[in-house]
């Protein structure tokens, strides 16, 4: 059979990487902070970002077969373009339950960056299936060199996204994940020859590309709507403390609101910010202490400072956030100091010598009742 001489609307296949880049973006942020939300609210995000990442995988394939050019009519199987993206968004939510529900190690985020990039791998290929009137003929390095990119920079994006759970960590994730897939199909592509058939084999109604672009145009709208709503939780906002109730300088409401995810005997806990003693890190990870106990929690250090600084909570250390609320008395060596709480059992907060000046005069002016020694 006669090769197809193919060609690609290079407007279309840039309009493609944008969108992997914006669903990228998009369902790596709707997991933020996921372990201080309740279990129902936890699942509708993961299923939010399945939908997002899942689907942009398949908008960004479809956009890209949008621009393709060859010199005969062709259509799509409607039912096998739908099942191509259910799939891809099954297999993501998969990769997001292992990620949110299980114990975070390396090997998970490896294995869910894995499942990832066999989603990728499958909505592709399932996609492909449903060309009509014509016939994607594979090459064997084809399929090896899109399949090892695939689980590679999928592994890739999904560990440094959820190494550790910072802006910066998200945004070099997101770049990852559009990589991964616009490669994958990309170079799927350039190992893919097209033949053409003179009858389908319909599963579903036959679709044209002009359908298919009104698909495409109204999912691709909803990414886009998608990323500036979770765009706007990146925005500083505005301080509006002065309207909020002060107890021992700490806000009331805000300290009362946030909730600590920690572990407990296998289990997972929440801890208010007003309860927590102090903060230190360990690892990426760090460990919570309230007056009766010490808990692991899974937000990083930097992640802990994010959220708890803004309401009162001083960094004594680079490695400990005290929550002044408890702190009974400062006690200050020639090079260093340290912060006592109450309760024999607690042990004291370090302070470097950096923040002695800055830790003693917060004290305070927010305790008020502290007695340096």
């Amino acid at each position: 059979m006669e090769l197809l001489e193919v060609s690609h609307n290079i407007l279309l296949v840039a309009m493609s990487c944008v969108v992997a880049l914006v669903a990228g973006f998009t369902g790596l942020s709707l997991t933020r902070d996921l372990g201080s939300k309740p279990d129902f609210e936890k699942k509708a995000l993961i299923a939010l970002a399945a939908i997002a990442l899942g689907g942009g995988i398949w908008a960004m394939h479809f956009v890209a077969m949008l621009g393709l050019q060859m010199p005969i009519l062709f259509y799509y199987d409607a039912a096998i373009t739908l099942i191509s993206a259910l799939t891809a968004i099954l297999i993501v939510g998969a990769a997001l339950i292992i990620l949110h529900f299980t114990h975070r190690t390396r090997f998970t985020v490896s294995l869910a960056g894995a499942i990832v990039g066999v989603g990728v791998l499958a909505m592709h290929y399932i996609g492909m299936a449903g060309l009509q009137l014509c016939r994607a003929v594979y090459t064997p390095l084809g399929v090896v060199v899109s399949s090892l990119v695939a689980v590679l920079l999928c592994v890739l994006a999904f560990g440094i996204a959820y190494g550790q759970r910072t802006n910066r960590n998200i945004f070099l994730g997101t770049i990852c994940f559009a990589v991964a897939v616009a490669s994958v199909h990309f170079l799927a592509m350039a190992g893919t020859e097209f033949v053409a058939v003179s009858d389908g084999t319909e599963f579903g109604p036959l679709m044209s590309n002009e359908t298919l672009a009104l698909g495409v145009i109204f999912f691709s709208f909803v990414i886009f709507g998608a990323c500036l709503w979770v765009g706007v939780t990146y925005l500083p906002r505005p301080a509006d403390g002065a309207a909020q109730p002060q107890e021992n300088g700490l806000p009331k409401t805000e300290t009362q609101l946030l909730q600590v995810p920690c572990e407990r005997d296998g289990g997972k806990v929440f801890v208010s910010a007003r309860d927590v003693v102090f903060v230190r890190a360990d690892a990426h990870y760090t460990q919570v202490y309230t007056q009766d106990e010490r808990l692991f929690c899974t937000w990083s250090v930097t992640e802990a400072m994010k959220r708890l600084c803004p309401l009162g909570f001083l960094q004594t250390h680079r490695s400990y956030l005290v929550n002044p609320e408890h702190v009974v008395r400062f006690e200050r060596t020639k090079d260093s100091g340290k912060c006592v709480f109450e309760g024999a059992e607690t042990p004291p907060a370090p302070v470097s010598r950096s923040k002695l000046k800055a830790i003693q005069d917060a004290l305070a002016s927010q305790v008020g009742a502290i007695r340096a020694t």
